[in-house]
């Protein structure tokens, strides 16, 4: 069995660097595997002593990828002192930080991760990557509440980008956004006469929260991560992390 990975993979899976950059330091000569100066493509395996600027890189464990349900009440922040900090009601044994952020009065899916690189691959607007939530607002609305919200609404200073939307109920309806800027549904909303009552997100990219009770979490699958590392730009075949349960 091959077990050996090329070293520019080995600083990605570590969240070191990106492919790109550590081909950068290895260019450079920056790079040593067993105490000689690596090339680029060079294979390594564990045990391998691989350093960089002569400091050591230790094998460690393997990247973590989780969805997490967030119930109302969680504040998505890694600031220990912060009560119901999403870090301590997850309780990871490693040391892991959320993609993006949900409104303490949000509920419904965020991604956790150790893996540095990934973040603002993942949240770069220009990227487009989509995420779904169902919205309650305090009165009904009509249609032009939905075609003013999908054309965009000015918000800060600046017009949101088009949005997709469908009516659930008479006060309920599904958003699908390709950008984050701070609170924004609550204050696409509130620009137009209503008030968010509940906000709930079930899909980031292609991971739903489908099967995922509240305030529980799980590894991403090997499908889930692949998916993820194609729509990122990553090497198709990285499958980093644990795929177990809870």
């Amino acid at each position: 069995m091959n077990d050996t990975i090329r070293i520019n993979k080995f600083f990605t899976q570590h969240g070191i660097c990106s492919r790109r950059e550590a081909d950068r330091l290895i260019e450079a000569g920056r790079v040593t595997i067993n105490q000689r100066v690596a090339k680029i493509g060079d294979q390594v395996r564990q045990g391998d002593v691989i350093a960089r600027d002569g400091q050591v890189i230790p094998w460690g464990a393997e990247l973590i990828y989780i969805k997490y349900h967030k119930p109302v009440g969680v504040t998505t922040t890694s600031e220990a002192h912060v009560p119901r900090n999403i870090i301590a009601e997850i309780a990871h044994s490693e040391r892991i930080f959320p993609i993006g952020r949900l409104d303490k009065d949000s509920s419904g899916l965020i991604l956790l991760t150790n893996d540095g690189d990934i973040v603002n691959e993942i949240l770069r607007t220009e990227h487009g990557h989509e995420r779904e939530y169902e919205v309650t607002v305090d009165r009904p609305f009509d249609q032009a509440f939905l075609d003013r919200m999908a054309a965009g609404v000015v918000i800060l200073g600046n017009k949101t980008k088009p949005c997709r939307m469908e009516r659930l109920t008479p006060k309920r309806f599904r958003i699908i956004l390709t950008e984050g800027r701070n609170r924004q549904i609550r204050r696409m909303c509130q620009a137009l006469g209503y008030r968010v009552v509940a906000l709930h997100r079930v899909r980031i990219m292609h991971v739903t929260i489908a099967g995922l009770p509240s305030g529980s979490w799980k590894a991403l699958t090997q499908v889930e991560r692949t998916e993820l590392f194609r729509a990122v730009g990553r090497d198709r075949n990285q499958t980093t992390g644990d795929p177990g349960a809870d």
